[in-house]
């Protein structure tokens, strides 16, 4: 087999991942942690157990973690590996995702008593605003321990987490690859005649077939795709919620996908941009203005420049230009939580204003002081807007010591099929 395209994560990983955990642990005084996967956009179990996730992790700082599964499977496909040889860094998994399951191990590690962090009960990242952990489940561990002392500690985790080793950006790295071969499918197969289906499955056949998935995200689809001249819509394509058939491509139309390579429970995100002639003069525009914001944080995504920064710069062109922006131009990857504003300027959208809950000015950026380091990983997807016309470009970034090592080229212009 050739292991550079299954790059792998060896013991020593796992050894550093604990470690980071466990200075976690003892920075904040804590004698155990909750990590809830379950609907988690990171799963987060991953990152301790390297193996199947939705479950929940308890991770004592002495002793080995308990994986609680939520279904008898979990632990028959767990079983097969182990027989096939395949190694594993659990070797205590049980059925017991549930109130019940948490208390009983708890107890059992002697935490009644204790101090215990827990992650996944607040949060703040997208679609994760109030957390993931079900809120039956987290009473019931409250209820059942009342002497435990818990204490919410997600953002600390992701914090420690997100700079990257070496052998986590190979597979970050794979990932990518494999990305920008679903970029050279997707630009082959858009052309007028096309249903947007058939290019939706293109591309994933592409992550399928080199043992990569799309987005796990719980409100987003493995893909998102979007066609047509002037289309701002993001999501899933409409044909996934209702009984309809996908769009026909035409001629002038863009298309617009998002990609989420993921592998080995790391992910990349690609934003490409197909156009089929003839390319509507605004369209052409607005290719430069969003190509432009990705060279300027491309200039600042260095060591010891801030977040902040960053999202100001790559601001900048679209602000000359008089553009609107729908999503981030940039956010963090693995975790997703360090996210760019979103929606500034959207009052400029035509009809935007017969919707509620559209806020009228842009929130304050989180963390934008927050000073980069190498091994982080970065989306960087600039999109520019002017009226309905929408152009998205951008691939996956990695802060490196000497500046942004860049992942993809192909998404990182319009494409004009040819």
């Amino acid at each position: 087999m050739n292991t550079a395209r299954y790059p792998a994560l060896s013991l020593a990983e796992r050894d550093r991942r604990w470690a980071l955990a466990r200075s976690l642990m003892r920075e904040e005084g804590l004698d155990c942690l909750i990590l809830f996967g379950s609907k988690g956009r990171e799963q987060l179990d991953r990152y301790l157990t390297n193996d199947r996730s939705g479950g929940i992790v308890i991770f004592p700082l002495e002793g080995e973690l308990v994986h609680l599964a939520w279904a008898v499977f979990d632990l028959a496909s767990h079983l097969e590996s182990s027989l096939r040889g395949e190694a594993s860094w659990v070797s205590d998994m049980r059925v017991g995702a549930s109130g019940p399951g948490i208390v009983g191990v708890l107890r059992e590690k002697g935490c009644e008593n204790a101090a215990i962090g827990v992650i996944g009960t607040q949060a703040g990242g997208p679609g994760e605003f109030e957390g993931w952990a079900p809120y039956a489940t987290w009473k019931y561990v409250l209820d059942a321990l009342p002497k435990a002392r818990f204490r919410e500690v997600t953002v600390p985790f992701l914090k420690r987490i997100w700079p990257k080793s070496a052998e986590e950006l190979a597979l970050v790295r794979r990932a990518a690859e494999i990305g920008e071969e679903a970029s050279q499918e997707m630009l082959r197969l858009c052309k007028p005649g096309a249903s947007e289906a058939e290019v939706y499955a293109g591309v994933m056949n592409i992550l399928y077939r080199n043992g990569a998935s799309g987005s796990t995200s719980p409100y987003i689809s493995p893909l998102i795709l979007h066609s047509g001249p002037d289309n701002p819509s993001w999501g899933a394509p409409m044909w996934l919620f209702r009984p309809q058939p996908p769009r026909i491509l035409k001629e002038g139309d863009l298309v617009l996908a998002e990609i989420f390579p993921r592998y080995g429970g790391l992910e990349v995100q690609i934003q490409m941009c197909v156009a089929i002639p003839p390319v509507h003069p605004v369209n052409r525009e607005l290719a430069g203005v969003a190509r432009r914001a990705y060279e300027a944080g491309l200039q600042m995504l260095r060591p010891g420049n801030t977040f902040g920064e960053v999202v100001k710069a790559m601001g900048a062109p679209l602000a000359e230009a008089g553009a609107w922006q729908l999503t981030p131009l940039i956010h963090s990857l693995n975790p997703l939580f360090w996210i760019g504003l979103t929606g500034v300027g959207i009052s400029a959208l035509p009809g935007i204003d017969r919707y509620k809950g559209v806020a009228p000015e842009v929130p304050a950026l989180r963390d934008a002081d927050m000073t980069l380091k190498e091994g982080m990983v970065f989306a960087f997807e600039p999109n520019a807007c002017q009226g309905k016309h929408r152009v998205n470009i951008g691939g996956t970034v990695i802060v490196t010591a000497q500046g942004a090592e860049e992942l993809n080229r192909l998404p990182t212009f319009m494409c004009e099929r040819g």
